[in-house]
């Protein structure tokens, strides 16, 4: 986990109780490793990308839209009762670690 991470986690589960009664719900999202073009511009090739995605127990890496309809979730009413939460969209990875 980064420290940025690591400092917004606190802060989303103290602003979560404090909004809470105006209805405002505080939660985060933690990508796991996305394929975007930021990768190639690194000169990350795609064999680099697959062999990650060999180690991702769902068997890929993640797409922007991944991320996007986690966010799109927790925008929605279907999750309206949570907050002061962390969504983690990794494929599995990490999710018992920092790995």
């Amino acid at each position: 986990m980064t420290a940025a991470k690591g400092a917004l986690l606190p802060l989303i589960r103290s602003l979560a109780p404090e909004l809470a009664p105006r209805r405002i719900r505080v939660n985060a999202v933690s990508p796991g490793m996305i394929n975007t073009p930021a990768y190639s511009k690194m000169g990350i090739s795609q064999e680099m990308i697959d062999s990650w995605a060999r180690k991702v127990p769902l068997g890929r890496v993640g797409a922007p839209a991944d991320i996007a309809e986690a966010v799109a979730f927790l925008a929605s009413d279907a999750a309206g009762y949570i907050t002061g939460d962390n969504l983690t969209v990794s494929g599995g990875v990490g999710v018992h670690s920092n790995a």
